[in-house]
Parts: C-alpha cells; sequence; structure tokens
C-alpha cells in the first residue's frame, strides 16, 4: 500500500504490518497500540493456536509417554494436556520449532528439524493470508478501529509473493531496520540467550555444512543445539537484511530502532509513521 502522509493522517480505519527481526521492538509496539484500543494480531499466535496447535500438542505428548506414571495416566483419559499459549506467551510455538543438534542435549535429527521448519513455513504463509479477514471481524465483530499486525521475523523468509501482495493490499507495510548498535545487541542477546529460529532451506543447508566444517564435527547428532544457534544468528541476520529491504522498497516504508525506541504513545507512533512517508 502507498498512500501519502495527509492520507494516513485522515485514514480511519488504519491497518498496518510491522516488519523486522525478532527483538526489533514489534511485539513492544504492538502491545503499547493494543493498550490504545487497537486490534493486535499476531502471526505467531495465530500460528500456535490454529495452524500447529495439534503438532504442539503432539510434541508434548510425546514427551509425557516416556515418564510411565504420566503415560498411564494419558492412556487412560485421566489427564489431559491443553497448549495454553497466549499472545504474551508464545513459547510453545517456539519449543516446537526447536533446535538442531544433539539429542542428549534437547537437539533434533536433521529430518525432524526440516519436518518442523516446513510445517512452519506453510503456517506462517497461512497466518499472513488469514490478516484481511481478521481485519474485517477487528471492523465488523469487535468494534475495532485500527488494527496491527504483528509478523514474526521470519515472515521475509516465505518466498512466496502472493502472501506480500496480499498484505501490501490490505495493510501499510512498515519495515523497522536495526541501527548498527541495535544489530550488536540483538547479536548479543541471541548470544546469552539462543532461541529456536526458523531457517530457509538452502540457508539451513550452507550453514550446516560450514559449522560441521568448522567444528570438525562428522554427524549432526554431535552438534551442540545453543552453540549452532549462536553460530547461525549473525548469519541469518545479515542474510535476510536484504530481504527485508527489498520488501520494504516494493511494497512499504521503513523507520529504524532509534526512532521507534522514542515512540512511547499512538500519537507519537502515528507522527512517526506520516514522517517514514515523508522520506518516501
Amino acid at each position: 500500500m502507498r498512500i501519502t502522509a495527509h492520507q494516513y493522517e485522515h485514514w480511519q480505519q488504519k491497518s498496518i504490518t510491522l516488519l523486522g527481526m525478532s527483538g526489533v521492538g514489534k511485539t513492544r509496539l504492538a502491545h503499547l497500540l493494543r493498550r490504545a484500543h487497537w486490534f493486535h494480531y499476531s502471526g505467531d499466535y495465530r500460528i500456535g493456536t490454529r495452524y500447529l496447535d495439534e503438532a504442539i500438542l503432539d510434541n508434548i505428548k510425546s514427551q509425557v509417554m516416556t515418564i510411565p506414571l504420566m503415560r498411564d495416566l494419558l492412556r487412560s483419559d485421566s489427564i489431559s494436556i491443553v497448549n495454553n499459549l497466549s499472545v504474551d506467551n508464545l513459547q510453545p510455538v517456539s519449543t516446537f520449532l526447536g533446535k538442531l543438534g544433539n539429542p542428549e542435549s534437547g537437539g533434533l535429527s536433521l529430518p525432524e528439524f526440516k519436518r518442523r521448519q516446513r510445517l512452519h513455513h506453510d503456517a506462517e504463509v497461512s497466518a499472513m493470508r488469514d490478516v484481511p479477514d481478521f481485519i474485517r471481524k477487528a471492523h465488523e465483530i469487535f468494534g475495532f478501529e485500527h488494527v496491527i499486525n504483528d509478523a514474526g521475523g521470519s515472515v521475509c523468509e516465505l518466498d512466496d509473493p502472493g502472501v506480500m501482495e496480499l498484505l501490501a493490499e490490505h495493510t501499510l507495510i512498515i519495515y523497522i531496520k536495526a541501527t548498527a548498535d541495535n544489530e550488536l545487541e540483538l547479536i548479543r542477546r541471541a548470544e546469552q540467550s539462543p532461541k529456536p529460529m526458523y531457517y530457509r532451506e538452502d540457508f539451513l543447508d550452507r550453514e550446516l555444512h560450514a559449522y560441521l566444517t568448522a567444528k570438525r564435527l562428522d554427524y549432526v547428532a554431535q552438534i551442540n543445539p545453543d552453540d549452532f544457534v549462536r553460530w547461525t544468528f549473525p548469519r541469518l541476520f545479515r542474510d535476510r537484511l536484504p530481504r527485508y529491504e527489498a520488501l520494504a522498497e516494493r511494497y512499504g516504508y521503513t523507520i529504524t530502532t532509534d526512532e521507534l525506541a522514542e515512540v512511547k504513545t499512538e500519537d507519537e507512533f502515528n507522527a512517526l509513521i506520516m514522517t517514514a512517508l515523508k522520506r518516501g
């Protein structure tokens, strides 16, 4: 969607999609706007509650079944397991995605890791295709004026032009670009607390080969799962940058993490968006 600052200012029912790496401030901003009565559509929440719910529960149940007491209770329907996922607690999605490596350290085999990656990819495509319908629901059912689509950090990896065309048709695309200092901070956080990530398969194959060679390992099962995430994160970050920038150039507009950090109110956010629109 291409609009002017004047059109944005007078847009009665604003709908915005936020793009950017995890950690740049998308969800913080979405929470801020939610308090200002915007409808918050979380792509990761939709993935976990609609498209990966059964797979997440199956994964948990498979772990529970390894405990004799819990296995007997589960098989006799004496207990039930539910996915207590919320917009503010997306850990079940992350846990399902998992990390590659030594199973004794909680790692997944390469076939299983790739299977889950493919499931996540398909779920994310579907979740983004649901955005127009949730914009309608926000207006017609819940009575919200404005909608913020808090897209996952891997949207730029989907390689599905139809998804971006759809989002650009129904929302204003805003890319949150990390400044140099913020980039270093994101890498530092990933080193301190490595989290499961989505990788394009060609990127994964390339970096896995490089990692095994550099570490002089023969098998995936020898990989320390956290160490592999630490290894890949800076490379993934830099691999995604041109993808984000290409999407912003074609479909939307760019703001920086430093600019976003100054935003404390809805009015300040709207002013920043208008500044970005004037920049073009």
